[in-house]
C-alpha cells in the first residue's frame, strides 16, 4: 500500500518483520508437537523456544546469495542456536511456512476488514433510519420512474452489506487453510499429527488434500468477497455522486471546516470521497484477475503466483480497509437535501400514475396493449405540453368509461406508491 492510503495496523501485518515472525512461530511449533510426540528431546525444544530468532538485515545479506528467501531465513535462525538447530523444519518444505503464513495474514487482516465493514453497516443503517418517510423520485436508465423512498433507496445498499458480510466469513473459513505436509504434499518425513497441531494452535483449518500448496481457489474466493466488498461500495458511492449532481443536489458529502473543494473554483463542493470508493473498487477487481489466474499451477506446484500475491494480498486487504473506513464515513455524514428531493418530486409531475391507470384499465377488461397504447399517448402529451397526466386521463372519456372517476382519484395518490415501505424494511429488521 502507498502511505496516502496505508491504515497502519493493516501494513504492519504485511511487513516483511511480521512474515518472519509467523514463519518462527510455525517453525517452533512444529518442533513442539514432534517433542510431545516423542522426537524430539524436550531440552532441545526448549532452546529452540528460547532462543530461536532471527536478524532481518542478515536474512537478506544471505538471500542475496542464495536467491531462497526462506533458506537463508532459516540459515539467519540456525545461527542463533546451537545443535538444536537440526531440528527446525524437520521434514518440512518452503511452502509449508509460506503457505500457513498468508493462512494466519488473511486471518489477521480478516478481523480488521470484517470490523470495518459491521461498521460501515451500522452507518448504512443509521442512514436508513434518518430517511425514512422521505418520499423520493426512483429513477431507472437515469430518468424519472415512480416514486420511492429515501429509506428504501439506502435498505437496498444495508442488504447488499449483509451479504457482503456473509461472504466475507464464508471466503475466510475457506482461505485461512494452513499445511505442513512436506514435499509434494505426502507427509513422507512428517506425521499429519504435526500439521494438525500447528493448525490448531494457529486457529487455522488444515488443507484435506496439499500438493505441497494450499489450493489457490481458496485465496480466490477471498478475493471475490474483497472485490466484491469493493463493488458494494463503488455502487453506494455511485449513488450518492449521481444525487450529489447540481442538477439533482438531493444528498450532499460532508464537507468539513476549512476543506477545500477546488484549487480554480473556491465555490465547489465535489464527491471526492464517492469518486475514490469508485476508482479504489477498479483495484480490487484486478487483484481478484490476478487470483483467479493464481489457481492453476503446473502439476504439485509451481511458483508463477508467488511474486503476484506478494503484491495482491496486502494491497487488497489495505485498499478494502481503507475504503470501508471511507464509505462509513460517506453514509454516517451524508447529508439528506430534503427540500431539493421535494422539489424533484414536484417537478417530475404525475406521469407515475401511468401504470396504475393502465393496469385499472386492464383489469376492466381492456387488453393490456389498448390499455398501454391509450395511456401512452395521453402521458406524452402531457409532458409535451406540460400538463397534468392524472388531470388529462380523468377527463378522457376513453379512460373513465372504462375505470370509474373514484378508483382513478384513489390510484392517482402518491400514497399507493409508497404504503410497503415499512414492510420491505421489516425484512432487513429496519421497521
Amino acid at each position: 500500500m502507498i502511505e496516502r492510503y496505508a491504515i497502519p495496523e493493516m501494513t504492519q501485518i504485511w511487513t516483511t518483520e511480521a512474515r518472519y515472525s509467523r514463519w518462527l512461530e510455525i517453525e517452533i511449533l512444529a518442533v513442539e508437537a514432534r517433542t510431545i510426540a516423542g522426537l524430539v528431546p524436550v531440552e532441545d525444544f526448549e532452546k529452540i523456544k528460547k532462543n530461536a530468532s532471527f536478524d532481518t538485515q542478515r536474512v537478506n545479506e544471505i538471500e542475496a546469495v542464495t536467491r531462497h528467501d526462506v533458506i537463508a531465513f532459516l540459515t539467519s535462525v540456525s545461527e542463533s542456536l546451537g545443535l538444536e538447530s537440526r531440528f527446525i523444519h524437520y521434514g518440512m518444505t518452503s511452502s509449508d511456512i509460506l503457505d500457513t503464513c498468508v493462512a494466519m495474514q488473511i486471518r489477521d487482516s480478516g478481523v480488521l476488514i470484517k470490523q470495518a465493514l459491521v461498521t460501515y453497516g451500522e452507518a448504512l443503517k443509521g442512514l436508513v433510519q434518518r430517511s425514512k418517510g422521505i418520499v423520493c423520485m426512483g429513477r431507472t436508465h437515469g430518468m424519472n420512474a415512480e416514486p420511492t423512498t429515501m429509506a428504501l433507496k439506502f435498505a437496498g445498499h444495508y442488504s447488499e452489506y449483509l451479504r457482503c458480510l456473509k461472504r466475507l466469513e464464508n471466503s475466510l473459513a475457506s482461505s485461512c487453510v494452513g499445511t505442513i505436509s512436506g514435499a509434494v504434499g505426502t507427509y513422507a518425513y512428517l506425521d499429519p499429527s504435526v500439521e494438525e497441531f500447528v493448525c490448531e494452535k494457529l486457529g487455522l483449518s488444515v488443507e484435506e488434500v496439499p500438493t505441497q500448496v494450499v489450493a489457490r481457489d481458496r485465496h480466490a474466493e477471498f478475493l471475490y468477497a474483497l472485490a466484491a466488498i469493493g463493488g458494494a461500495m463503488e455502487r453506494f458511492a455511485t449513488e450518492c455522486r449521481h444525487l450529489q449532481r447540481t442538477e439533482v443536489g438531493e444528498v450532499e458529502e460532508r464537507f468539513g471546516k476549512g476543506q477545500k473543494g477546488s484549487s480554480a473554483m473556491p465555490h465547489k463542493r465535489n464527491p471526492i470521497v464517492g469518486e475514490r470508493l469508485c476508482g479504489l473498487a477498479r483495484l480490487l477487481r484486478g487483484y481478484l484477475q490476478v487470483g483467479l489466474e493464481n489457481t492453476a499451477l503446473w502439476h504439485e506446484r509451481d511458483i508463477s503466483h508467488s511474486a503476484a500475491e506478494r503484491f495482491i494480498f496486502p494491497d487488497a486487504c489495505g485498499v478494502t480497509l481503507y475504503g470501508l473506513q471511507k464509505a462509513a464515513d460517506l453514509a454516517s455524514g451524508l447529508r439528506i437535501m430534503k427540500d431539493a428531493v421535494a422539489e424533484n418530486v414536484e417537478k417530475a409531475g404525475d406521469r407515475y400514475f401511468s401504470q396504475g391507470i393502465m393496469l385499472a384499465m386492464s383489469k376492466n377488461g381492456l387488453t393490456r396493449e389498448e390499455s398501454y397504447a391509450l395511456v401512452q399517448k395521453i402521458a406524452m402529451h402531457a409532458m409535451e405540453h406540460g400538463e397534468s397526466f392524472a388531470a388529462a386521463a380523468l377527463s378522457q372519456g376513453e379512460i373513465t368509461r372504462v375505470v370509474p372517476e373514484q378508483e382513478l382519484s384513489r390510484i392517482c395518490t402518491i400514497d399507493n406508491h409508497l404504503r410497503n415501505e415499512s414492510y420491505i424494511l421489516g425484512r432487513l429488521g429496519l421497521n
